[in-house]
């Protein structure tokens, strides 16, 4: 069935500058922040990791999946991505980065101890202290660029004025503390922050270039960062969790169950072993992606199960049949079922 055409974001893994397609935001969710940034930072190594080399970027997708994920980007929302370990949820983000061109993901992940100033800077004075104290006795003169000690998280990175947004994983927020959400959503709704570092000294040095967490530099205005385009956002939840409602009325919630043993769960995986293994039809590929949704119906797997399946009984068994047979049901077994030992 072909895909309607208002679709920007394809599946497709081709890259392409469908999002200079997107029309303008909704009144209430655009943004005028400036400087423009222009440049657009290379793809990072970790998306091309994810997604493999050689189908880069291609996923299966069901319609209605993407369009919830579309719908995403012209709403200039966030994408709370849910689903069991293993099923693709960090990955959507690389995927949107690559076929977009939108650059290296900017990566946040999330613990118990995480607050909002972790993803939105870091302010290192001890160091600059030192910095002074060592110049003095040296009898040199210690840097007054305080944007040297400044460091602009994934966050607020991610809200710099880039003329095209950046995209942003913010990865298990069910594993965040209880304030988190609410704080987060706070940085989203508005798209800006504020840095009282440097708001404290926006008379005397009004604009100060700070470090990024892509390890760049930005230009700061009156101690305010407040983005232009509003950045792809991707949340990922185990489901740990529930999330407040006001988080959940101002994003759009789309869930990825494991691969079933359906024609979209046999797709997803044909398409996921094709990018880090290569076009050719396998039968051996094709008996391993049927043993992992047939066997143990309901069971909790990872995709990642099946790709090391593949390659260790391609690598390290390729001559023995009942080798393969027993590493494949090895590294294959569900991750709920303890310590069940194979057959």
């Amino acid at each position: 069935m072909p895909l309607p055409d208002w679709l920007v974001y394809r599946g497709s893994g081709e890259p392409h500058d469908g999002i200079a397609r997107l029309p303008d935001p909704p009144p209430w969710r655009a943004f005028d922040g400036g400087p423009v940034i222009k440049k657009t930072p290379p793809l990072g190594t970790e998306s091309t990791r994810r997604l493999g080399t050689r189908g880069l970027g291609a996923i299966a997708w069901r319609p209605e999946d993407l369009e919830l994920i579309n719908a995403a980007l012209y709403l200039r929302r966030p994408l709370l991505v849910t689903g069991d370990p293993g099923s693709g949820k960090s990955t959507l983000a690389h995927a949107l980065a690559h076929e977009l061109g939108l650059g290296r993901v900017l990566h946040w992940p999330v613990v118990s101890r995480t607050t909002l100033r972790d993803g939105l800077y870091a302010y290192d004075a001890i160091a600059r202290l030192q910095d002074m104290q060592l110049a003095r006795e040296q009898g040199g003169q210690a840097t007054e660029d305080i944007g040297e000690y400044l460091r602009l998280g994934p966050l607020g990175t991610a809200l710099l004025p880039y003329a095209r947004p950046r995209v942003l994983l913010v990865d298990e927020l069910d594993k965040s503390d209880i304030d988190l959400p609410n704080d987060l959503l706070n940085a989203l709704e508005e798209g800006e922050f504020r840095i009282p570092e440097l708001q404290r000294i926006a008379r005397r040095q009004p604009k100060v270039r700070v470090l990024t967490d892509d390890g760049g530099r930005a230009l700061v205005e009156e101690g305010r960062v407040r983005c232009r385009a509003f950045p792809v956002v991707v949340m990922t939840s185990n489901g740990e969790r529930d999330f407040p409602a006001p988080l959940l009325r101002r994003c759009l919630h789309l869930d990825l169950p494991s691969p079933r043993d359906d024609e979209w769960g046999a797709a997803r995986l044909e398409a996921m072993v094709r990018a880090h293994f290569g076009d050719a039809p396998s039968a051996a590929h094709d008996a391993l992606i049927r043993d992992f949704l047939r066997s143990s119906p309901g069971a909790l797997r990872a995709a990642d199960q099946l790709l090391n399946a593949i390659y260790l009984t391609q690598e390290a068994a390729r001559d023995s049949a009942p080798d393969r047979q027993r590493l494949a049901e090895l590294l294959m077994r569900p991750l709920d079922q303890g310590e069940q030992r194979p057959r």
